[in-house]
């Protein structure tokens, strides 16, 4: 804490929006936050911050914030004592656990939460309910990052830092829009543009970053495949690998040379529609700058295909040797706040702690001795998975700690049809949602600002979170909401804080061994920290976390996306994000940020409109075939002809009712970015459709 006279108590903290992970200074008059400040000292903001972290605090006095539990009756929510909700939650439970097994019973941790709340829960589930049944939102967002970054250079993280942007001779950005999405980072490549770096970047959007970049690529959704695939051909053609590099530290290149060598540019042209010389332009700033990064997001991940895409990228770095030193970093742009560290910290189905899979037996027996109780081999459930299981009528319980599934998840209707099937739906969270709607239960939960703990960046920096205010009424912490249900199970958590959470996270986990709140400090640590306390601000400078310590190239061809614009369905919806709000909403629209943006609007090319009767301001009726929804059409040149944009953080919109069940091959993550739609000026009375009527 620091002193400011205008203020009771200044606090330090870490940000609970994006993934950037700034540092700020929350200053309280009384019980109320009444302003935010960047920290000077912070290593990912250094001394700035954005819209979202300075202003939009007021949410932590909103007037309809929950500070009682609340349990269902006769169809309504209504008011009721702790002790009331918790036996409900344990005689529904127990009840459950007992005449369908604890396969019937599954939770989803919250990205917003913080690692030591996410490592309870996932504790709660599989030692005092018995199941592997616990996933959390990086499922619908950067799991094909985290499979790919595993798959070609062995650890689920950044390779490097923030820092490596301003020694970036080169940045590709690819599927991301950092000034609106992390918009300190955005910042700062926008600044490190401005330096000299040449920003390429490839979305069908042309973001802020393409009118300081030094090329911008318009690709059609869907090909990202093949537009890395024919970079890799042009560096390979043309003599811009680094021989050494991939001789001495690499496997697979004679597949993928192989694979590649038909991708020619006119072929990715074709496919793509990024003008060959254009990808040969790519190619050679990337082959011939001596150092370069390349930063993706969801419009690389929340693909059929986004995590062999991931592998791609992957294979642009190693193919260079632009990987392991300064300037030279693969970044992975996370969405939440601690998005990396609910994974990290093992809050998944298939795996513990640092991705170490629960099927190994060396891993499970550690954690039995630990805490005291037999643990299962199987994997549990994912988040698709639930869904399905709930609709089958096989699961029967979901505790759900902040997470709007209900907004946020795809094919909204599936979501509510399975929500609606369930005995006991647990809501814990800060505020009513579309979630709650079908909630039994409801536990007022403590936001970010009112709690202790720890966040880990998109740079794996484990950072330190502390409460500047108390919860309002009779609200908790996520970490003793979890003790105490624990404690009700049977199964003790033996915490006095969370403190003692992150030393049994250490003492679990080997690359967390020498975590101490003290070490973190006001700086963080980033992720491996060895026992003495040194952490890896670099990975793979000298052997990669692979069998062997040989980096993997991947040689996969471009395949087809799930969807494709028809006669009936012309264009290609992408779904995102604006700068003024924050995922579902659900803090940002509760202040001065509404005034900022007060709602959504589908962006479309005005040849577009023209060719659909479609006039700026106009509403009109998208239609997917899943769904459709009404929303204000905005004439803008910055999205490609053959597309529309529109975000998700509005309920009354319901973009999600749009899309349908097309997802990552190989980790689920759901195909947000290719949706073929029409649009239409809007029928008068027609609104959004809450069914699966609409159909190809």
């Amino acid at each position: 804490m620091t002193a400011d006279a205008r203020f009771d108590v200044t606090t330090t903290t870490t940000c609970g929006y994006c993934g950037v992970g700034c540092r700020l200074e929350a200053h309280a008059v009384g019980d109320h936050i009444v302003a935010v400040s960047p920290a000077a000292d912070g290593p990912a903001n250094k001394g700035h911050t954005c819209v979202k972290g300075r202003f939009a605090h007021q949410f932590t006095r909103s007037r309809d914030r929950l500070t009682a539990p609340l349990v269902r009756e006769n169809g309504e929510l209504r008011l009721a004592s702790w002790d009331e909700a918790l036996d409900r939650i344990t005689f529904d439970l127990t009840r459950i656990k007992a005449e369908h097994g604890p396969d019937a019973i599954a939770g989803l941790a919250s990205a917003r939460a913080t690692n030591e709340d996410g490592w309870a829960m996932q504790r709660v589930f599989r030692a005092a309910i018995g199941t592997n049944n616990i996933d959390n939102c990086s499922r619908v967002c950067h799991s094909p990052t985290s499979y790919g970054l595993r798959k070609s250079v062995g650890l689920s993280g950044c390779s490097g830092s923030f820092d490596d942007i301003e020694q970036s001779e080169v940045l590709i950005v690819i599927g991301a829009n950092p000034t609106q999405a992390h918009p300190v980072v955005g910042a700062r490549m926008k600044q490190a543009a401005l330096n000299g770096t040449k920003i390429i970047t490839v979305d069908p959007r042309r973001t802020e970053l393409a009118d300081v970049g030094a090329l911008h690529c318009s690709l059609r959704p869907g090909t990202n495949a093949a537009f890395l695939n024919g970079i890799a051909h042009v560096l390979i053609r043309d003599g811009l690998v680094d021989e050494a590099f991939v001789r001495d530290r690499v496997e697979g290149f004679t597949a993928l040379a192989d694979l590649v060598q038909f991708v020619t540019p006119e072929v990715v042209e074709e496919i793509t529609g990024v003008p060959a010389a254009d990808l040969v332009q790519v190619a050679h700033l990337w082959g011939e700058a001596r150092t370069g990064s390349i930063a993706w997001g969801l419009g690389v991940t929340e693909q059929r295909y986004g995590s062999e895409c991931v592998q791609m990228i992957c294979n642009l770095a190693l193919l260079t040797g632009k990987i392991g030193r300064p300037g030279c970093t693969l970044m992975p742009l996370r969405g939440q706040n601690n998005v990396q560290g609910v994974s990290d910290i093992g809050a998944l189905p298939d795996c513990y702690s640092t991705y170490r899979p629960v099927g190994d037996e060396s891993v499970a027996t550690l954690f039995e001795a630990t805490w005291g109780v037999p643990l299962r081999r199987e994997r549990g459930l994912s988040l698709p998975e639930m869904l399905d299981a709930a609709i089958a009528g096989k699961l029967k319980a979901l505790w759900i700690c902040g997470y709007d599934i209900g907004q946020s998840d795809p094919d909204t209707a599936k979501v509510e049809a399975a929500l609606a099937n369930l005995e006991l739906l647990i809501v814990q969270d800060i505020f009513e949602n579309e979630t709650s709607r079908e909630a039994h239960v409801m536990l007022p939960a403590a936001s970010f600002l009112e709690k202790t703990g720890t966040f880990t960046n998109a740079e794996r920096r484990i950072q330190l979170v502390h409460a500047a205010a108390a919860p309002p009424g009779a609200a908790k912490t996520d970490l003793e909401i979890f003790q105490l249900v624990s404690a009700r199970l049977g199964h003790e958590l033996p915490w006095s804080g969370p403190e003692d959470v992150m030393l049994e996270i250490g003492a679990l986990t080997p690359k967390f061994a020498g975590v101490t709140y003290e070490r973190i400090g006001r700086g963080g640590l980033q992720w491996p920290v060895a026992p003495d306390g040194t952490d890896s601000p670099r990975l793979y400078e000298q052997s990669f976390a692979l069998p062997g310590g040989k980096a993997q190239l991947a040689a996969i061809p471009y395949k087809p996306p799930g969807d494709e614009a028809s006669e009936r369905y012309p264009l290609i919806l992408v779904t995102g994000r604006r700068l003024e709000h924050y995922n579902v909403g659900t803090m940002t629209r509760r202040t001065a940020n509404l005034e900022l943006l007060p709602g959504e609007w589908l962006e479309i090319h005005p040849d577009d409109a023209t060719a659909h009767g479609v006039a700026d301001g106009q509403q009109v009726e998208v239609e997917s075939r899943n769904g459709r929804i009404q929303v204000t059409a905005r004439l803008t040149e910055r999205i490609a002809p053959g597309h529309v944009f529109t975000a998700f953080h509005f309920p009354e919109t319901r973009t999600n009712l749009l899309i349908g069940q097309s997802a990552d091959i190989n980790t689920s993550c759901p195909e947000y970015k290719v949706v073929a739609v029409s649009v239409t000026p809007a029928r008068v009375g027609s609104g959004a459709a809450r069914t699966h009527a609409v159909v190809a």
